[in-house]
């Protein structure tokens, strides 16, 4: 096993609150056979607490006929990946992304068309539930993807002719990152994610580097880490387009899979930008139209970037 696999492995198996474990070990219950991990990240690993917030999972399955028959979710689940689910155990409730083994894999990797999954298990996770062994191998093999994308599509995007620390390429990936994103945020956002647990990104970066220098290695190519930053900065024009019109779409489809997501959408940009947004009858009606219609509002005011 390679340096970064056995760092994510390490950080994956780091034990959780019993009552996130009993939560994953139900949401992996819904599914049977098909359940292969179950993933808790997100603001509620990062302070550890519970109670009163909205915990995030992701759920891998083996594909989404096994997880869903022959429901249209498979379908859905396939186009727009993943579907959002609102969930609740023992007094806590989260909301739970679901992925196959597949496109866990691949969403985490640089080819991937928007930020959303690799951006978020470059950040610390943990493997809370899985059916075994193999798929906690896969678990691993998927995210090791993660932060060796970030790296790559941030390094050229660092200020040139200036020093740069490992926290500071962290900093900007994760800057990058959010503003692909039809996120509500507070500036400092990407900084605080690094901020919260400085020495584990510290003990990633270097890792990271050195994967990075042993995959050109491993493919005969020269070590370039460095790629043309004209290049790079189209793609992430590409991935800011793709990641603000994606969000509507999943927007669009949690109106048919996730109640009361208007509720939670208002919930999310209230705390993290700061603003007392309220939710009115006629936008629970038709979800779709009132959360569109927040939109230029919240955009107006900086709400949402």
């Amino acid at each position: 096993m390679s340096e970064l696999k056995s760092l994510i492995a390490q950080e994956l198996a780091q034990p959780v609150d019993k009552r996130v474990a009993a939560f994953a070990a139900s949401i992996a219950a819904q599914y049977g056979e098909a359940s292969r991990s179950v993933l808790f990240y997100g603001s509620c690993l990062r302070t550890t607490e519970l109670d009163g917030q909205m915990l995030d999972f992701y759920l891998i399955v083996s594909g989404y006929e096994a997880a869903y028959g022959k429901s249209w979710l498979v379908g859905a689940n396939r186009r727009l990946p993943p579907n959002v689910f609102p969930a609740e155990h023992d007094g806590l409730i989260a909301k739970v992304a679901v992925l196959s083994e597949d496109d866990f894999y691949r969403l985490n990797r640089i080819t991937a068309s928007a930020v959303s999954v690799w951006a978020r298990f470059a950040q610390p996770s943990r493997l809370v539930w899985q059916a075994d062994e193999t798929a906690q191998n896969q678990a691993v093999e998927a995210i090791e993807g993660a932060a060796i994308t970030l790296f790559d599509m941030s390094f050229p995007m660092m200020d040139i002719g200036a020093e740069h620390s490992i926290e500071d390429l962290w900093k900007r990936g994760f800057e990058l990152t959010y503003g692909a994103e039809l996120r509500a945020e507070r500036k400092d956002r990407s900084d605080s994610v690094v901020d919260a647990d400085p020495e584990r990104y510290a003990r990633f970066g270097p890792v990271v580097v050195a994967a990075i220098a042993e995959r050109n290695r491993t493919q005969g190519k020269p070590l370039k880490i460095i790629a043309s930053r004209d290049a790079v900065e189209k793609r992430w024009r590409q991935l800011r387009r793709n990641g603000k019109l994606l969000t509507l779409a999943r927007l669009a489809k949690a109106s048919a899979t996730y109640a009361g997501g208007i509720d939670y959408l208002a919930w999310k940009i209230n705390r993290h930008a700061g603003t007392d947004y309220e939710i009115r009858p006629w936008q629970r009606k038709w979800p779709i139209l009132g959360a569109l219609t927040m939109l230029p509002r919240l955009i107006a005011g900086g709400a949402i970037k």
